[in-house]
């Protein structure tokens, strides 16, 4: 399968903007990716923005995200305090938030929630984005999750074994609130991961799908 870059070659600026609606939603949906994409670019840049948080929650996601961006050269994590599941009846304040974002910079890479997910949270959060960032590169995660509105990736991150596992070891020790919780499992995280590398054909595996609606090469 043809290996796309998703950063400028030359050694330019890379700088990676990650959205999610949750705490534990980046590191789901992409935080294989995050970690692969660390190791590979030495000078990546990160900003990691979450929405909605309780206190307890909001202490779960910056450590979450320290360890996530542990490898990477700069770090910006930004929790927000929204309301879980009202996202889109505080949109007034959500847009403020994603305005405010556009001060830091233009990223090359943006990751965000898929389009088509159930969970209110997530749909509004991939709305602002396309709203906001218009000329760049947004791929869209997938979230698991009873709704069971998967749908058909046509963008693949391969992972190694060793990162899946470094993901799920990272996922269960950040979001202890989390536990017991029946989307909250290293078989579940483990089975979609494959699911993806069987249909890329992954040399070894495992891989996180996206959702890429306008590129250009």
């Amino acid at each position: 399968m043809q290996r796309l870059s998703l950063f400028p070659p030359g050694g330019g600026s890379r700088r990676l903007l990650a959205l999610g609606a949750h705490a534990d939603d980046i590191e789901i949906g992409c935080g294989g990716t995050v970690l692969r994409l660390a190791e590979e670019n030495p000078g990546l840049e990160v900003t990691w923005v979450i929405l909605c948080s309780t206190p307890e929650r909001a202490e779960e996601a910056r450590a979450s995200a320290e360890a996530f961006l542990a490898g990477v050269a700069r770090k910006q994590v930004i929790v927000k305090g929204h309301r879980d599941g009202f996202l889109p009846w505080s949109g007034a304040r959500a847009k403020e938030d994603f305005e405010a974002l556009k001060a830091l910079g233009s990223p090359e890479l943006v990751l965000t929630h898929y389009r088509e997910d159930r969970h209110q949270d997530h749909r509004l959060v991939s709305e602002l984005t396309w709203n906001t960032w218009r000329d760049h590169l947004v791929l869209e995660y997938e979230i698991p999750k009873w709704d069971g509105d998967f749908g058909a990736p046509n963008l693949f991150a391969p992972l190694s074994p060793a990162t899946l596992e470094r993901k799920i070891e990272l996922l269960l020790r950040s979001f202890p609130s989390q536990a017991g919780k029946a989307w909250f499992t290293p078989d579940l995280f483990r089975a979609v991961a494959r699911i993806r590398g069987m249909e890329c054909a992954a040399p070894g595996g495992f891989a996180e799908g996206f959702y890429c609606r306008k590129a250009t090469f």
